[in-house]
């Protein structure tokens, strides 16, 4: 000890007595030992709404120890007597009920509430969240249960409401989010903000995505009734879709395909049911193929709902490849997608073809689409020799022609521009040459093969099963998911990684110039063999053509002796000297042969060569303008697109459930004005009395009564256990000029 602390607790001491030597710090661990931390919860055990204030006076008395109020509710929590969980049990949705109205705008979203108590939502929600409080230390946590079920329904709420990110909270103004959430006034930016990043930072994507699989199928297949898990035939539909994130940063990229460029983004893989409801959702990074994305997608779904629950899957062109054809219908797996257009030429690709069929007739009884029954093989490119049949059904398009491909003659002599003209008409280099249209091309209608991996299956049946991923699938993405902020980013934190574009281009490179050194080497050694082999030849036809005139001079000379008549000779030797000539053209033929050889190999060893350097240069060029690429931190994305699938879910329940049956196919632009309706609300202890303000629409304001019928036959209670119930009156609305218009 110092002497200056010695001197001053001596002063302190002579001034105070011993109360200078008393701690004054408040809420010190030490305090509350066992003694301590017994009374207390035999103190707060019955009556654990007791507030901290009276606790705190408690300890005072009995052991004279003063505790601060925030570490006694510190202490409460841990003993699990907080008294703010034992005031808002079974009253979340706090605020005493009042037979007073009062003007609420959205007043119709309460039908979402109770739908999501209704359907289990808030249940599993509360539990996910629950399981993330108990599993890592964190803020999640220290929030009451209360608290984080009014945060989670508020990034639940937020597309309900018209706001897409929790950014937009800051200039929030409207009472609906608050109604929805049961507070006052809805929460703001920084805390919606804060528990999405503690959500997400608490494995709460991966928690939350198995949640929404297990919720959708109890959704749409309840057990008591034949779930996809029990029959095989069941179809689902998976899709990719990219969403574009624009960042200074190089991200991973690919095709976006509303805009229809390459772009940094966000991939997303969906998984539909036959109806078309959204029943899961994963988030990946830009390059992400769907390839990847569909098996990881089914195998987390069927971890939740039960293996072998995927038999039939419908995918777009993007999963035609013929080696993931394959690896999913050696699993037992049934896929159907459509060929690409490099991958087959016609219809002389196809074999067995049949019958075609009407698939689609018009009104008038013409017909529009036929269809007929076919198959085709394609190779494994990774497993050479080997090739995969499919099943095909061959949709042939009246109504769109396409001209016939050109023949492999007419790729090689393509027909000049003005073949089609007589001899006098293509002088067009004549003064006066007149212009007429040129001939209409051959068509033929459009093919459209739907293939599919299984052995044997039926056309039609086949072709409409694919032909109905587009309003299932695709319009079900874009009149709900994206009108309630799917293509809204959530979370912009990056992390460098090994920058994958540069490795693809690496890697085919290095692919290249490993094939084009083997090939140069071979080219090397052929030429050099055809080199030798000519010089070869070219002795060998030498000696041979020596050997045949030496032959022919004899003979000559021989005959000559022999007094054989000038003309006689002259005619024989020419005739023998023609068949040495022959013998000769023979070895000649065989010598340029080897000649031409050496050349074309000394001419592809030197291509060769000039590309290993292009390689290298290429190479080199790459490592210099390399840049660094970023991986999002796709967390936060996927807890809020978890989100937004449960709201989109929701919604098409509400809809099938409280609607009149003309809104049987009705999109989110359609439904929103009855969720956004305002209201007069007059509660009670039991009901919940929402008088809505009508439409200015007759049809609209008969199909809010409608509304209002079934829903009040049906009953739905609040998540506090009140009955929701709703009437289509002309209600009184605020006028801002009444008091103008009284004086007056």
């Amino acid at each position: 000890m110092s002497r200056s602390t010695a001197y001053r607790w001596l002063h302190a001491w002579r001034a105070c007595g011993e109360t200078a030597f008393q701690d004054g710090r408040h809420g010190h661990l030490a305090k509350l030992r066992e003694p301590v931390r017994t009374f207390l919860e035999m103190l707060l055990t019955p009556a654990p709404e007791t507030p901290s204030r009276e606790a705190q006076a408690a300890l005072q008395k009995q052991f004279g120890i003063s505790v601060s109020i925030g570490h006694l509710n510190h202490v409460r929590r841990q003993l699990g007597l907080s008294s703010r969980a034992a005031r808002s049990k079974n009253k979340r949705f706090a605020s005493s009920p009042s037979q007073e109205a009062h003007w609420q705008e959205g007043a119709g979203g309460l039908l979402l509430l109770a739908s999501a108590q209704q359907t289990g939502l808030l249940t599993i929600l509360e539990e996910a969240l629950s399981g993330l409080a108990s599993r890592k230390p964190s803020r999640l946590a220290s929030l009451s249960s209360s608290s984080r079920f009014r945060l989670s329904l508020t990034l639940l709420f937020l597309g309900a409401v018209g706001l897409h990110r929790t950014w937009d909270l800051r200039s929030y103004t409207g009472d609906a989010l608050a109604l929805l959430t049961g507070r006052p006034r809805a929460y703001g930016y920084f805390h919606t903000e804060r528990f999405l990043a503690e959500v997400a930072e608490s494995n709460g994507a991966e928690m939350l995505t198995n949640a929404l699989a297990r919720w959708t199928t109890g959704l749409w297949y309840p057990s008591t009734q034949s779930g996809p898990c029990t029959n095989p035939s069941a179809c689902f539909y998976v899709d990719g879709h990219r969403k574009p994130v624009y960042t200074d940063m190089l991200i991973p990229r690919g095709l976006v395909g509303r805009l229809s460029a390459i772009l940094g983004c966000r991939a997303l893989v969906l998984l539909h049911d036959a109806r078309g409801h959204p029943l899961l959702a994963t988030t990946h990074r830009g390059d992400h193929h769907l390839t990847l994305g569909l098996p990881a997608i089914v195998k987390r779904y069927e971890q939740e709902t039960g293996p072998g629950a995927v038999q039939q899957i419908v995918v777009d062109r993007e999963g035609m490849a013929v080696e993931f054809l394959a690896l999913l219908g050696s699993e037992g797996r049934s896929i159907i997608s459509v060929l690409r257009a490099d991958q087959y030429a016609g219809l002389d690709s196809f074999t067995d073809v049949g019958d075609f069929v009407p698939l689609r007739v018009s009104k008038q009884g013409k017909i529009l689409r036929e269809v007929a029954p076919a198959s085709i093989t394609l190779p494994l490119p990774e497993q050479k020799g080997q090739s995969l049949q499919l099943r095909v059904a061959l949709i042939r398009n009246l109504c769109h022609q396409v001209p016939l491909p050109p023949t492999e003659d007419e790729r090689e002599y393509p027909k000049r521009w003005d073949a089609d003209l007589n001899w006098e008409d293509r002088r067009w280099w004549d003064e006066g040459w007149q212009a007429t249209p040129a001939s209409r091309p051959a068509t033929t209608p459009k093919l459209i093969p739907i293939v599919t991996t299984a052995s044997t299956v039926d056309a039609v049946e086949l072709a409409q099963m694919y032909i109905e991923r587009w309003p299932l699938q695709e319009n079900i993405i874009r009149d709900f998911l994206l009108p309630l902020g799917l293509d809204t980013n959530h979370g912009y934190s990056k992390k460098p990684v090994e920058n994958s574009e540069v490795v693809k281009k690496r890697i085919t490179l290095e692919k290249r110039l490993a094939n084009v050194q083997r090939w140069a080497e071979g080219a090397r050694k052929r030429s050099h063999n055809a080199s030798k082999l000519y010089r070869k030849r070219c002795k060998l036809t030498k000696e041979q053509a020596t050997e045949l005139y030496r032959a022919l001079n004899d003979h000559q000379i021989e005959l000559e002796q022999q007094g054989m008549e000038h003309w006689l000779l002259r005619k024989t030797m020419k005739e023998q000297k023609a068949l040495a000539d022959a013998e000769i053209e023979k070895y000649q033929q065989r010598q340029w042969k080897a000649y031409h050889t050496s050349n074309q190999e000394f001419a592809k060893c030197e291509k060769y060569c000039r590309e290993q350097r292009e390689i290298l240069r290429a190479l080199e060029d790459l490592t210099v303008s390399k840049r660094t690429m970023y991986e999002l931190d796709n967390r936060k994305d996927q807890v809020m697109t978890v989100f937004k699938v449960a709201l989109t879910n929701l919604v098409m329940w509400t809809r099938d459930h409280y609607f009149p049956t003309s809104f049987a196919q009705a999109t989110w632009k359609r439904l929103a004005p009855f969720f956004h309706l305002p209201g007069l609300i007059v509660q009670s202890d039991e009901t919940v009395t929402i008088a809505f303000c009508s439409f200015n629409d007759r049809q609209y304001n008969r199909d809010l009564t409608l509304l209002c019928e079934r829903v009040n036959a049906a009953c739905p209670h609040l998540p506090d256990g009140r009955r929701l119930h709703f009437f289509a009156e002309n209600v009184p609305r605020p006028i801002l000029n009444m008091q103008k218009q009284c004086v007056a």
